[in-house]
């Protein structure tokens, strides 16, 4: 059933914001060359990698100074990139995820294989399912960028101390896969974000 409204509500998305996919895919190429969509690999359910979708908000070739972003002071990301970061909007593309099958709207979010590779036996379990948009982890740590500037090694921040509780919240979907729960963070999202 969680599948169906996956589908459902990615297909509605994409229909509803096509127009704003265009002025969005727009801005960024107005403001800097490269592609509009930004594809990197991910590694989903029963650790099979796949390519998550975002619209580019940094330079082209930025992940090559660093994986992580470090706050609203990194000067890796567009003058658009820090709008449609603040607003989530650079995640949209994802609906296409979700359709292909390779993401849910609610699941823990995918991570690239570096850090992966530091997950426990018990951390692992978070890839039983499929990965999402959004879940207890993304919530709560929404302002995670702003978490990271401050801090003098924010991939050591990342993996010790964020990583870890990440992975805490997202057991919580993981051991209570219901409608119940996939409704009520859809909710607490959009209440945050607009928040």
């Amino acid at each position: 059933m969680i599948r169906f409204f996956d589908v459902f509500f990615a297909l509605i998305g994409l229909i509803l914001l096509f127009p704003l996919f265009l002025v969005v895919y727009c801005m960024i190429k107005v403001e800097s060359p490269g592609k509009g969509i930004y594809k990197q690999e991910r590694i989903g359910k029963n650790h099979r990698p796949f390519y998550l979708y975002k619209f580019r908000s940094m330079y082209v070739n930025a992940e090559s100074s660093g994986l992580l972003t470090v706050g609203s002071g990194d000067k890796r990301i567009t003058k658009t990139g820090r709008i449609i970061r603040r607003f989530k909007i650079d995640e949209l593309p994802q609906l296409v995820n979700i359709i292909k099958g390779d993401m849910s709207i609610v699941g823990p979010r995918p991570e690239v294989e570096k850090y992966v590779k530091l997950y426990t036996k018990e951390q692992q379990r978070v890839l039983s399912v499929r990965p999402g948009i959004t879940d207890y982890a993304s919530i709560k740590y929404m302002d995670e960028n702003v978490l990271l500037s401050q801090a003098g090694d924010p991939e050591s921040l990342y993996i010790n101390k964020i990583m870890p509780d990440k992975i805490r919240l997202n057991m919580i979907y993981v051991d209570n896969q219901t409608l119940k729960e996939y409704f009520k963070i859809i909710f607490l999202t959009i209440f945050k974000i607009f928040r």
